[in-house]
């Protein structure tokens, strides 16, 4: 594993010394078809470096928390047109919840629409993705379009109960707001059943709960 990370990180400088090694050698010593391995071999780590990208070692900082690692590696993909659809649909989706932890809410709605726009490899990514549009949406005091992100996010599924309490908890807020208290009690149902575990999320929980009951509906 080690190796294959070491690999994707220098596979560009790799690539481009076997293709010179391979032209030297072409020129020098023998022919094309001796030195054609080198030249697949080559081509194939820049290929892939243009193509798929670092994003497994963003992935890796991502994981540990490193997020200042994360993002230099971000930063270092200087041509994301070039990547693989899916892959650059994640590529923006990651600058997008980079730029929300750093509370640039400009940048991460531009990138994180981008990463939407192109697809999401799969459901539960992209409906963590609008259930973030959503979040933004509100942090404008976009209602209406918080509401529309956030149920589309329910739609599509959501990756565990941590996210998909704090959609309903979302939308438990709005309807609340909409005065459609009802909807808003069975909203507050669904956060609570999803039994979260996040510390921020259970407080919640605990101060609507407070005021919920004696609310008519």
């Amino acid at each position: 594993m080690k190796f294959y990370n070491w690999l994707i990180k220098y596979r560009l400088y790799i690539g481009l010394v076997l293709l010179v090694a391979g032209v030297l050698l072409n020129v020098t010593v023998s022919g094309f078809w001796p030195v054609f391995p080198l030249y697949l071999v080559g081509v194939v780590l820049i290929a892939g470096h243009f193509f798929f990208g670092p994003l497994r070692l963003i992935q890796v900082h991502m994981e540990e928390g490193n997020m200042d690692e994360a993002e230099k590696i971000v930063n270092s993909i200087q041509f994301p047109n070039l990547l693989y659809k899916p892959i650059r649909s994640v590529y923006y989706t990651l600058k997008g919840n980079l730029a929300m932890m750093k509370q640039d809410f400009e940048g991460a709605e531009k990138n994180m629409k981008k990463g939407l726009d192109l697809g999401m490899p799969m459901k539960e990514a992209e409906g963590a993705s609008l259930l973030q549009m959503g979040m933004l949406a509100l942090q404008k005091n976009d209602m209406k379009g918080g509401e529309s992100y956030i149920r589309q996010a329910l739609r599509k599924g959501l990756p565990d109960k941590e996210n998909q309490a704090a959609a309903y908890l979302q939308m438990c807020s709005i309807m609340m707001n909409k005065r459609e208290f009802r909807a808003a009690k069975d909203f507050f149902r669904k956060a609570k059943a999803a039994k979260p575990t996040t510390p921020q999320i259970i407080d919640q929980i605990k101060q609507i709960e407070k005021y919920i009951s004696r609310i008519p509906g």
